[in-house]
């Protein structure tokens, strides 16, 4: 056992370690650092609470918390990359799940019964606000698994009215609040149940609401509910590392929601609303003719070109791509051409998941672009590739105003002198919308798996 002294000692030396981790998120070159930081700090938070004072059933405790590290690492290392935004969402659920668990142990401990005055008022309105966030995070969290899963439809569900419902549920919600805090002992107990039900729902609605292709948008949102969830579990069980870690959660998630929706061109209150997807499907009439390409071609496109721009997308991910990848990109360098990377702030179902996986196949960090960056120099590009993207590289996101994802930043790969698309076929891509760039007179298709494509193009490559 340990004191109160050392263990706050120790929460603070976890909280540090916390922030460093987040610090060494923030770049591809520090990531595997601020990993090793998160590890060993919640480590340190872990064993600091365990052997605290007052805590019992150790052996209990070690027994869960060893069957779920198990748990854990065998998911962890059966999850393919494809599915990873699938686990941080169902992770994201647990979250929640455990929010509301606390909070209503914490409102059936008889300690609670012991609080008087402003004290027991507090501690009724904390244990109310987790149960909340937490419910919508947990019914939001598997929906959004659902969508990525591709067992729930991606298409929203939008209907008149649905902002005025949302509002009125919680205005209902608010008002089970105050009953709740004016109840005595646990009789507010039919007040909390039905606010969990009713905030369970409005999860639900809310993510039901948002188009498939705005997902990585509502991973990241669901990650700062994730983490105001834990905060509020930190203010029920009185432990201040859960507050503050819960808070650094909250508050990243909700800025990297809000610098994403800048990249999308979408409202952040929207976000929240769930207002995604509400908008007209585009009828404009495709120009042009598509033109395929076979893989000798795009090899010789590649010998002949100075600047090589490879734009990926999910269907890089799907493919296992980013392998062969890595060997195309090798060779071109040392022929001396000037190969780069674009990922797009969206790329894939993840935030930062093209990033991962072209970092898994050891692709260079200096050659791997943001959209901002690359965007300029696209007029200058002999030949562009773009490997399972769709949506990102769509001209009708600045040309169509009916086009769903109409003003979404994206990047002009039609603007180089040669563009090769690379996909199974002529399918709409998660946002469901046409891309009028498989139509331009510089662009051909170039159809299959895209690893075999990959794999092919080297073979000719090394001729």
């Amino acid at each position: 056992m340990i004191n109160q002294e050392i263990q706050i000692a120790a929460y603070l030396f976890a909280s540090i370690l916390f922030i460093l981790s987040l610090g060494g998120l923030s770049s591809q070159e520090s990531a595997k650092r601020g990993v090793f930081f998160g590890i060993i700090g919640m480590i340190i938070a872990i064993v600091s609470t365990v052997l605290g004072e007052g805590v019992e059933g150790h052996v209990y405790i070690i027994a869960a918390i060893a069957i779920a590290s198990v748990i854990g690492i065998i998911v962890a290392r059966k999850v393919e990359m494809t599915s990873m935004p699938q686990l941080v969402a169902i992770l994201h659920s647990f979250v929640g799940l455990a929010a509301v668990l606390v909070g209503f142990g914490s409102y059936i401990d008889p300690h609670t019964a012991t609080l008087e005055g402003s004290a027991h008022t507090i501690h009724l309105v904390e244990i109310f606000i987790g149960v909340f966030i937490g419910a919508i995070t947990f019914t939001g969290s598997i929906i959004a698994w659902g969508k990525l899963q591709g067992t729930i439809r991606s298409k929203p569900l939008v209907y008149k009215g649905r902002h005025l419902v949302n509002g009125g549920l919680v205005v209902v919600s608010i008002i089970l609040g105050v009953m709740f805090t004016m109840k005595e002992g646990t009789a507010g107990m039919p007040e909390l149940l039905i606010m969990t039900a009713i905030s369970a729902f409005i999860g639900v609605m809310l993510v039901m609401a948002i188009g498939g292709a705005d997902m990585p948008v509502v991973v990241s949102m669901l990650n700062s509910y994730s983490g105001w969830a834990a905060a509020a579990a930190g203010f029920m069980l009185g432990n201040d590392l859960l507050i503050v870690t819960g808070a650094l959660v909250g508050s990243s998630g909700a800025i990297l929601s809000i610098i994403m929706c800048e990249a999308m061109n979408r409202s952040f209150i929207s976000v929240i609303l769930g207002g995604f997807g509400d908008v007209a499907v585009s009828t404009k009439a495709m120009e042009g003719e598509v033109t395929s390409i076979n893989h000798e071609e795009v090899a010789e496109l590649l010998k002949e070109a100075n600047s090589v721009a490879i734009i990926p997308g999910y269907g890089m991910a799907v493919a296992k791509a980013q392998y062969p990848i890595y060997d195309l990109v090798d060779m071109l360098r040392k022929k001396g051409k000037t190969v780069r990377f674009g990922i797009h702030p969206v790329a894939g179902r993840l935030p930062g998941h093209m990033n991962v996986l072209l970092a898994e196949a050891n692709v260079p960090y200096d050659i791997v672009l943001e959209m901002d960056e690359i965007n300029p120099d696209m007029p200058d590009t002999d030949v562009i590739m773009v490997i399972g993207a769709n949506d990102i590289v769509n001209p009708g996101a600045q040309d169509d105003e009916a086009s769903p994802i109409y003003g979404m930043p994206v990047i002009e790969v039609w603007k180089a002198k040669k563009v090769i698309v690379m996909k199974r076929s002529m399918a709409a891509g998660y946002a469901g919308v046409e891309n009028p760039l498989f139509y331009k007179e510089n662009a051909d298709m170039l159809y299959g798996d895209a690893k075999d494509s990959v794999d092919k193009i080297n073979s000719f490559l090394k001729q």
